[in-house]
């Protein structure tokens, strides 16, 4: 009987539906890093570098923080009327907001498809992970589908870059105006592929799927002393790797573009390669084979060599040492995330869609403030790199907080004699209940 609890009965395509969904929301986020200077220029003048570095930063930070505001309340919403419909919402608005991008190249517009894009995009990949977290079945399970929500995310990522990167290199010969104008296609494309996915959501996803843990219950998990602290421990790491990636998103794609004089072709490559990166190391951490026990113990770590990396890219200036560099901080960054969101995940009790929101809220605050500091604070002469080193520092202090993190997030696990009996007597008990 363990090997059925331990594998609940989620559809497989409803699985393949929600993934799709969350890369689709990735890519929509993803393909405007590396053509964004370029569009602020075909608005502001080539010349208007200050202002191409400033906008592009709150640009960045506005998607974020449009997540922060409106995360919680889709997330909670979700608790109430179910996952699948938050999810069809979500992604028919994703959709159309990208359309805005097409109806005219300004900033008003700019900022209004950035904001409404992320105010959609809230509803999916927390709701996403909640769905999966509902689940009944070993930690191992949750937390290796988990990982793929992330890897859904990172694939997304992934894919928009590359489109803006082909059209670029397609229009090398544009004027800047044109080559801005080029990208309508993708934004249409995404859009036009995100409403499929609604509807695969719509047909394939039940609206709630929702099982206790045989695992939780013959384990007795229960939040410990301590567990409080432990929950805002993880959520200001959070909040601090976030803050990190939004300065290395935002400050890389300036730096190649302003400082190293870079294609759009090659600013795109360094963004493929960050997310092949951090699709790979993801892939390994949760792998079957590696406990999701242990991963806490990469936290500390992890927030180090983060630090370290950061500091070194501003110091980089052939392109292959900053490749190497760039790929080292979305490791970091790629381990940390879904380990961040799993162990926040197992405190969540029955309020997984408003917690996790919560969890996204907190990340995209950071991603917006990282954002906006990246493109502020690069054009500052007095200290060169500035948003690298004031990020770098953070998190080097974080690492040293999370040393004895894993201690805190050790649970009570009952013997495995007991937990086999719990299941054998617990099984029919706990059948899902598919509700359509």
């Amino acid at each position: 009987m363990k090997g059925a609890r331990d594998e609940p009965l989620f559809p497989v395509g409803a699985l393949a539906a929600v993934l799709l969904a969350v890369s689709m929301v990735s890519a929509g986020y993803g393909i405007v890093l590396p053509i964004l200077p370029l569009m602020l220029q075909a608005i502001d003048g080539p010349s208007a570098t200050t202002e191409v570095s400033r906008h592009t930063g709150l640009l960045t930070g506005v998607h974020a923080l449009a997540l922060f505001l409106f995360a919680p309340m889709w997330g909670k919403l979700s608790d109430h009327v179910g996952r699948r419909n938050i999810l069809c919402l979500g992604l028919i608005g994703f959709g159309a907001s990208l359309l805005l991008s097409s109806v005219k190249l300004s900033i008003g517009m700019l900022y209004a498809e950035r904001f409404f894009t992320g105010l959609f995009a809230a509803g999916i990949t927390p709701v996403a992970s909640a769905l999966i977290a509902d689940q009944g079945g070993s930690d191992e399970w949750r937390a290796r589908r988990l990982a793929w929500v992330s890897m859904a995310a990172i694939s997304g990522f992934l894919l928009g870059p590359m489109l803006s990167g082909l059209l670029a290199t397609l229009s090398g010969s544009l004027a800047v105006e044109e080559i801005a104008r080029s990208y309508e296609l993708p934004f249409l494309a995404i859009a036009a592929v995100a409403m499929i996915a609604s509807v695969a959501v719509r047909l394939l996803v039940p609206n709630n799927v929702t099982e206790v843990s045989i695992h939780e219950i013959s384990a007795g998990l229960q939040p410990q002393i301590g567990d409080a602290l432990a929950i805002l421990i993880l959520r200001a790491i959070s909040f601090l790797v976030a803050a990190g990636v939004g300065v290395f998103e935002v400050g890389l794609a300036l730096r190649g573009n302003q400082e190293l004089r870079m294609p759009p072709a090659q600013v795109a490559l360094m963004f493929t390669v960050c997310s092949l990166v951090m699709f790979v190391v993801q892939a390994i951490v949760f792998s079957p084979k590696i406990s999701p026990s242990w991963t806490r113990w990469l936290i500390a770590p992890a927030l180090g060599v983060m630090a370290v990396a950061l500091l070194l890219i501003p110091a980089a200036s052939e392109y292959i040492a900053l490749l190497a560099t760039v790929s080292v901080v979305a490791a970091s960054a790629g381990i940390l995330s879904p380990i961040l969101t799993y162990w926040t995940s197992l405190e969540s009790g029955k309020t997984k869609g408003a917690e996790l929101g919560k969890q996204t809220a907190v990340v995209s605050l950071g991603q917006a403030l990282g954002s906006v500091a990246g493109g502020s604070l690069y054009s500052v002469a007095i200290i060169p790199a500035a948003p690298f080193i004031a990020t770098a520092l953070l998190l080097a202090a974080a690492a040293m907080t999370a040393l004895k993190l894993p201690r805190r997030l050790e649970r009570r696990q009952a013997p495995r004699s007991e937990l086999t009996t719990a299941e054998g007597s617990c099984t029919t008990a706990l059948t899902p209940s598919l509700k359509s």
